[in-house]
């Protein structure tokens, strides 16, 4: 249902989805004589979670790569609240309000649960490194500052009682709701989730599902999910851009994507007519 403003509307269940946050525009993305990305446009709008599919290598992690500053496309453009984006380093893109997780999970395994999420707090820091170590005045209080917000995103995502456990000890299903931790506590504008339910069972599905509706929801976190399990883009998307072989076949609304017959012959399979 659109509002008095064009660029917002409310979805069915009553989410207000600004205008577009993130626009990516012809973007094409080489490696040597290989075509990862051939000539895709799309935006992603405020508040929205956005979900990138396709076969297996359709391009969608390099698209999301792209996104967060670890490739650059040769051609062109990536524009962010409403900037033409430079190119940017990912620690830039970071600085920026971009945050992500991967596709294999990326944790310091010596770690205890609470400083894996802490290193999410990095580009939010001011006090020098020395001042950090000494851990005297200003850097005392600012990193006093910052365990209070990790511990509110430890509290969000259920995970008090393995708050002091190192990571390498935990079974995949909760590295994975760690790994969305640290990203959550970078408090991110854009939060990328690269796969966030692969090698999950259906628990553990059900539990990350409901963490990214309720981070959406409670934050109003605009999310880019690459995600295989259709069951769960279906539901928990807005959008969908479909991807095969580097190029854009689809684009809409779950449903318009489902009985998009060039995604059902490309990646789904069989239309929902017909399932």
């Amino acid at each position: 249902m659109e509002s008095a403003d064009a660029d917002i509307f409310t979805t069915p269940d009553g989410r207000r989805i600004g205008g577009p946050i993130l626009e990516m525009r012809n973007i094409t993305l080489r490696f040597g004589g290989v075509v990862a990305i051939k000539d895709i446009s799309f935006d992603i709008r405020e508040g929205e979670i956005r979900a990138i599919i396709g076969p297996n290598g359709a391009g969608k992690s390099s698209m999301l790569n792209v996104i967060s500053g670890f490739y650059h496309p040769q051609e062109g453009e990536v524009w962010y609240r409403g900037m033409r984006r430079a190119r940017m380093r990912p620690y830039e893109v970071a600085r920026e309000g971009i945050a992500r997780t991967f596709q294999n999970i990326a944790l310091f395994e010596g770690m205890s649960v609470l400083d894996n999420i802490m290193t999410g707090r990095l580009n939010h820091m001011k006090a020098s490194i020395l001042a950090q170590a000494v851990w005297w005045g200003p850097a005392a209080r600012e990193e006093a500052e910052h365990r209070e917000k990790v511990e509110k995103v430890i509290d969000f995502l259920e995970i008090q009682h393995i708050r002091k456990t190192p990571v390498a000890r935990l079974p995949y299903g909760l590295k994975k709701r760690v790994e969305l931790a640290r990203a959550l506590a970078a408090e991110p504008k854009i939060l990328l989730l690269d796969e966030p339910m692969a090698g999950m069972n259906v628990e553990e599905k059900e539990d990350m599902s409901r963490f990214i509706l309720d981070v959406n929801d409670e934050f109003g976190t605009t999310t880019v999910l690459i995600e295989h399990d259709m069951g769960v883009v279906m539901d928990l998307s807005d959008r969908v851009v479909v991807m095969d072989y580097g190029k854009k076949i689809g684009d809409g609304p779950p449903e318009e994507v489902r009985n998009n017959q060039a995604v059902i012959d490309a990646y789904l399979g069989v239309s929902h007519d017909d399932a």
